[in-house]
């Protein structure tokens, strides 16, 4: 395990569904600067099931399979579950395609060291591969997340490069599966009282011809996106001020004078 204090002990969490052609490569790249990687498959098919089994034969990663496809979510909270079990206190999410700049990973460590404390999201700058329909949706999905978590507090909700603290993490709950996770993991940390902080990071869009491959499912994928800000939303002008007022008068008081 690497070196570090007690309270930062990271590794990279990568979830992978059908990535053979880019998960080996990705792995190798984060290892130049974090040598501790945590690979979940989730349910690949044959070809990306026998790359995920060599990184693990060849003591590349630490390798866990989930039995059934789950969805992205239920990936990365596998792998919240077998990064803690390992004795890692944060994790260092990375996508499997290869979209991510990965020479940010060493600005994103040393970020978080700083600040075990917090939650390190990306806030993707992207080049000329972007689609424009990704781009109308993560705007519209950025105001949902303004209005919940707060305006600014969160820069891109649903970039997949970023550090998680894990133990709170792990305390959360119930979040989505699939790509609504990324948004509801991050507002309700902020709801948690986790700190935010945003850093930049150039994303690439991967086409297939250099083996990227989205499991972005267009109508499934925005219903639940919908309807989990839909919730967030509610529960954000119903149930929210309520806590924070419970909150508010479980505070000891202040001795007088002070």
């Amino acid at each position: 395990m690497s070196a570090g204090t007690d309270s930062f002990r990271p590794c990279a969490l990568i979830p992978t569904y059908d990535n053979p052609r880019t998960v080996r490569d990705v792995v190798l790249r984060v290892k130049a600067h974090l040598p501790d990687v945590v690979v979940i498959d989730d349910g690949s098919g044959p070809e990306g099931r026998a790359a995920v089994e060599a990184l693990g034969a060849e003591g590349l990663a630490h390798v866990r399979r989930r039995a059934q496809n789950g969805g992205k979510g239920a990936a990365v909270k596998t792998g919240f579950q077998f990064a803690h079990e390992l004795g890692y206190t944060h994790a260092l999410q990375v996508d499997a395609d290869g979209q991510h700049d990965l020479g940010d990973i060493p600005q994103f460590l040393a970020t978080a060291r700083g600040r075990p404390d917090a939650l390190i999201l990306g806030a993707p700058v992207y080049d000329a591969s972007a689609p424009k329909g990704r781009l109308i949706a993560r705007k519209i999905t950025l105001f949902w997340t303004n209005f919940e978590a707060g305006r600014g507090v969160i820069t891109d909700p649903m970039c997949g490069f970023r550090v998680y603290p894990l133990a709170p993490a792990l305390a959360l709950g119930r979040t989505g599966d699939r790509m609504d996770f990324d948004i509801e993991v991050a507002v309700r940390l902020v709801w948690a009282g986790v700190p935010v902080i945003n850093l930049p990071t150039k994303v690439r869009y991967i086409g297939r011809d250099e083996g990227g491959v989205s499991h972005f499912r267009v109508f499934g994928d925005n219903v639940k996106i919908s309807w989990l800000h839909t919730r967030l939303s509610f529960q954000r002008v119903m149930v929210r001020p309520w806590i924070d007022l419970y909150r508010r008068l479980r505070r000891p008081a202040l001795p007088a004078g002070r």
